[in-house]
């Protein structure tokens, strides 16, 4: 009873520990996938990856650019600009056809319109089909048409071509050891096998024409990954081996092979299961039936520097770049932001610390006392009792075996008394033992949580309508808050959907760009006059629709950043943020606290807020807003409560704010001595002076009031 009770209390406590770490360090990943349900068959984790994919276009194949730079808005998806991954898990699973991932793209250009055919992983059979997608806006936006292909066993690499004025399709099947061709018969959901046309296990095959003949290349799975070529008169055979191969031992094909200026080059990839980061181009120097040489050139593939908070941050390996008609080359490129086999990992060891935090208890329990042995003695003793020993086994070498567990056990039961000599419970160094013991298992139990039930660590956006987009991070900040804004940058830049940080500089030298650890551009706009007027003068160099200004010494996860911008998104015209004001008719400004006390707000403070840029510095910058502004100068002060009393005025009735409850929030300026408002009553009592003067100026707050949790995403509680 002794031990059971003993049991029970240390699971128990480390139970509650772990019930209450998950609960505080773990939110519900309720809109990373835009709101498909826990309960659909699609966007699970998978021990292959998250794969997604993207749009890159460029005047030359070997310089490609994300869509996100090239500046494209789209009004109905809410993305100002469009921001890759375009293709995800997300856009298969709301249109109806489960998947955990996509990669392995191929282009077909009919006209002004693109088709994509991928890879598309089915939740339900754990394997891959060929899915398809259409784009008539050059690849901004892609609807899901559904699956192309789906056979018994995985399909990939679906390579897409014509011939003859038919389309083939020539996926990956080595599965079965084919390599099998598929002609469309009603384009782009409806195929019919053609013929195999090689019984080989060839992985990424790839045709071109060249020189009146075709060449295919491909790697032979079960010779590990050996690149072969293959050449025929026509893309239906009969193929004959080339004279050299295999060629290339691990260079496996990355896509289509193309011609440039007249010369031949091929995609390739890293020969390892996770794939290398960047994606390889070889230009073909002699391609005969006899001889075949490469050589590897630059690609130029602008990428994110945001690790795995970035789409295609850890690794890529498919690119399928195709020439328009406009003369613009456009690629479509996959990536993944976690390593293959990164969940088995995880798992592998959550379930470890676990197991250690249960020896961690067992330890306590030897030296407590409770415990007394190891191996219990009968185990040993009745090991060999009624069991028949095998032909070639005498007896002796049976009564040798046991004497040999036997001690093997009286050893290890010896250690118990051996730990409590050592370790005396009723002394102070026993009890520090005892309590540090206790630390580590539940230390332990917390990774093995955090292992199993965190996730990667990546930090996802959350897309609206199945696409991401990107913002503005704006601040305001001058020379004695250096520190306070390397730290910002570091932090913040490596965010999903940051595209650009604006440091807005009032006062002092500025620091040399070289002094900011950023994975995004920073610029630093330098004002002439100390004004807080500055945080909204308008900019026509801020590329995004969307701003968030953010004070330089506020620290929030990225997580809880990207979920206001999800918000603002799906309300561009409200003030997004996370520090909510309730104004009553007294005109006295309080804190938070006020606000829940009266269970609703009507302001949101624009030190922590995302925002429309046009129209809110169009807004403040306005002839109606000059006395505003005026009285901000003489009071230094209040411009956050200015803009929402001008957004108020404009919206009328309607709501112009909303709240997103931050999981956490740091001031830094506690740690440096630099805070603007560090005396709190003159602080509120300027802030109050405001708000009576921009109530008589603009209308009064306090006639309106927005109650918190009411919105269905449950950010706003």
């Amino acid at each position: 009873m002794r031990r059971f009770l003993f049991f029970v209390s240390c699971f128990g406590l480390f139970a509650l520990i772990a019930i209450t770490y998950a609960w505080l360090a773990f939110s519900p990943h309720i809109g990373h996938t835009d709101h498909v349900s826990s309960s659909s068959l699609g966007c699970r984790e998978d021990n292959e990856g998250s794969w997604s994919i993207g749009v890159f276009y460029g005047d030359s194949p070997f310089t490609l650019k994300p869509i996100e730079t090239i500046n494209v808005w789209r009004n109905e998806s809410a993305a100002w600009p469009v921001a890759n991954p375009v293709l995800t898990c997300v856009s298969l699973t709301n249109s109806g056809f489960p998947s955990n991932f996509v990669a392995g793209p191929f282009l077909y250009v009919q006209g002004d319109t693109l088709y994509m055919f991928f890879e598309n992983k089915n939740p339900i059979a754990m394997q891959g089909d060929i899915g398809v997608a259409q784009s008539t806006n050059k690849g901004a936006t892609w609807k899901p048409l559904g699956i192309a292909l789906d056979e018994p066993w995985h399909l990939s690499f679906p390579f897409v071509f014509n011939y003859n004025e038919q389309i083939y399709m020539m996926p990956e099947s080595n599965q079965i050891g084919e390599l099998r061709l598929y002609r469309a018969v009603n384009f782009p959901l409806t195929w019919k096998l053609e013929k195999v046309i090689l019984q080989k296990p060839l992985v990424d095959s790839t045709i071109l024409h060249h020189q009146g003949n075709y060449w295919l290349f491909g790697s032979d799975h079960s010779s590990f990954g050996q690149l072969e070529i293959w050449y025929s008169a026509t893309p239906l055979g009969p193929w004959k081996p080339h004279k050299k191969n295999p060629i290339h031992n691990g260079a496996r094909n990355g896509g289509r092979a193309f011609l440039h200026n007249g010369n031949l080059y091929r995609v390739g990839q890293a020969s390892s299961e996770s794939y290398e980061k960047k994606i390889r181009i070889y230009k073909i120097e002699v391609l005969s039936k006899e001889e075949y040489r490469e050589v590897q050139v630059p690609l130029d593939l602008e990428t994110a520097h945001k690790g795995q908070h970035s789409w295609n941050g850890v690794r890529q390996h498919r690119l399928d770049v195709v020439k328009l008609s406009s003369g613009e080359y456009i690629g479509l490129v996959d990536g993944d932001r976690v390593t293959s086999g990164d969940l088995f990992l995880r798992v592998f060891l959550g379930y470890a610390s676990l197991v250690a935090a249960i020896t961690v208890v067992v330890l306590l329990g030897f030296l407590l006392g409770i415990l007394n042995c190891i191996v219990p003695s009968t185990w040993c003793i009745n090991y060999y009792k009624g069991k028949r020993t095998d032909a070639v086994m005498n007896l002796k070498t049976a009564s040798f075996v046991s004497e040999q567990l036997r001690r093997m056990c009286s050893r290890l039961n010896r250690v118990p008394p051996f730990l409590r000599g050592l370790v005396k419970p009723n002394s102070t160094f026993g009890r520090l033992t005892l309590g540090l013991l206790l630390v580590l298992g539940a230390l332990l139990t917390c990774v093995g949580i955090s292992y199993i039930y965190g996730g990667s660590g990546a930090v996802l956006p959350y897309t609206f309508k199945g696409h991401a987009s990107q913002f503005t991070l704006a601040t305001m900040t001058y020379d004695a808050r250096l520190w306070n804004l390397k730290m910002y940058v570091k932090h913040y830049s490596r965010c999903p959907s940051v595209n650009e940080i604006l440091v807005i500089w009032n006062k002092g030298p500025p620091p040399e760009l070289t002094e900011l650890d950023s994975a995004v551009p920073v610029r630093i706009r330098v004002e002439k006059l100390n004004s807080l007027n500055n945080r909204f003068n308008i900019d026509p160099l801020i590329k995004t629709r969307a701003v968030l200004e953010l004070d330089d010494d506020i620290m929030m996860p990225c997580d809880t950043i990207e979920k206001g911008f999800r918000v603002w998104r799906e309300y561009p015209e409200r003030l997004v943020g996370y520090y909510p004001r309730f104004v009553d008719e007294t005109m006295s400004y309080s804190a938070e606290k006020f606000a829940r006390s009266h269970n609703g707000y009507n302001m949101i403070l624009t030190g922590a807020a995302f925002m429309d840029v046009g129209f809110a510095f169009g807004l403040y910058q306005s002839e109606k807003a000059r006395l505003g502004r005026e009285f901000v100068d003489e009071q230094f002060n209040c411009e956050d409560v200015l803009l929402n009393f001008l957004y108020a005025n404009v919206s009328g009735l309607g709501k112009a704010v909303e709240y997103v409850r931050p999981s956490l929030a740091i001031d830094t300026s506690k740690f440096s001595g630099v805070a603007i408002s560090g005396n709190t009553n003159d602080h509120y009592r300027k802030r109050s002076k405001c708000l009576r003067k921009f109530s008589d100026l603009y209308g009064s707050l306090s006639d309106r009031i927005w109650e918190f949790g009411g919105r269905k995403d449950g950010w706003d509680l």
